[in-house]
């Protein structure tokens, strides 16, 4: 059977087209990297390289085999990365995902964090839809996803970070903010969980959505709202991280609306659950942090804010 010894070989004497200096590269002597490469010939029944006393060149199939043999080598090389980052999770990459209405506020603020805890850890990050992330997840090409819930996971492991919940968002001279029942509310496209969860935020209440528009993002949707086109509901994690920025609006807080919870999930069989986990109490704390903040500088610069709705 043809070995991944043979093959090293082969590309080193492809690399170098001289046997002294592919047998240094490789460590062995010449007649053991001599002897390596006329056992994988007859193996294969083709003659690899062609051999005088001034030079050394490979045959067109040479040149072929050895192509293949260099993916061969690359992916062997990625199992051993495989194996030790499984021996040793908090190295190595990791893949996140976020949702829209939660990565942008949480990560940025949680990052210098992670980075100091984990030095050694390469972290790359997706911004996706929920569903697209959760099949991430499935598949592998995620290893741990940030979403909201309720929300179907399967069987995926997960972690909740927090309860996030609303504030009802009206246009700036909207001295008392209309009532939720009388308004449809500008919302995120469908797709986006926080859609689903801003409508049933008040299970005794029938709230509707505005057809004639949909958002693609938190941004636009206060932009909306500040030009006096509607009211709509903003996460409390948003609003912390200021979202709302420099536009005009009034925010009413909704402490009877059912929250959204924020969850890490990942796959029952991966080996970094620790990891994951660890990265869960690093969010908390960088929310709680925001939250306080976001409190303290509400006292020193209070926005204008509409009671309650009933």
């Amino acid at each position: 059977m043809i070995t991944l010894r043979q093959l090293r070989f082969l590309v080193a004497v492809a690399d170098e087209l001289n046997f002294s200096r592919a047998a240094e590269k490789c460590h062995v002597t010449q007649p053991t990297l001599s002897s390596a490469l006329k056992e994988l010939e007859d193996r294969l029944g083709v003659q690899l390289v062609e051999r005088t006393r001034r030079k050394v060149m490979m045959t067109e199939i040479g040149d072929r085999i050895t192509a293949r043999s260099r993916l061969l080598l690359t992916a062997a090389r990625e199992i051993e990365d495989l194996a030790a980052a499984h021996l040793r999770p908090d190295e190595g990459d990791l893949r996140l995902g976020a949702i829209p209405t939660i990565g942008p506020f949480l990560l940025p603020p949680a990052l210098p964090l992670i980075r100091r805890q984990f030095p050694a850890l390469r972290l790359f990050l997706r911004e996706e839809l929920t569903e697209s992330l959760l099949e991430g997840v499935h598949e592998g090409r995620l290893d741990v996803a940030l979403i909201a819930l309720p929300f179907p996971i399967g069987t995926l492991e997960s972690m909740e970070l927090f309860e996030d919940g609303y504030q009802l968002a009206a246009p700036p001279d909207t001295s008392r903010p209309q009532l939720l029942e009388s308004s449809k509310l500008l919302l995120l496209e469908k797709g986006h969980c926080l859609q689903r969860h801003a409508l049933s935020a008040f299970p005794d209440k029938f709230l509707e959505q505005d057809e004639s528009f949909a958002a693609t993002s938190l941004t636009t949707l206060i932009a909306m709202v500040s030009e006096g086109l509607g009211l709509t509901l903003l996460p409390n994690l948003a609003v912390a991280a200021g979202v709302v920025g420099v536009q005009h609006i009034t925010l009413a807080p909704l402490p009877g609306a059912c929250p959204r919870c924020v969850v890490l999930v990942w796959r029952s069989t991966s080996s970094r659950a620790d990891i994951f986990r660890r990265i869960g109490a690093l969010l908390q704390n960088t929310h709680e942090n925001l939250l306080a903040t976001a409190q303290e500088q509400a006292l020193k610069d209070p926005r204008p804010e509409g009671p309650a709705p009933a």
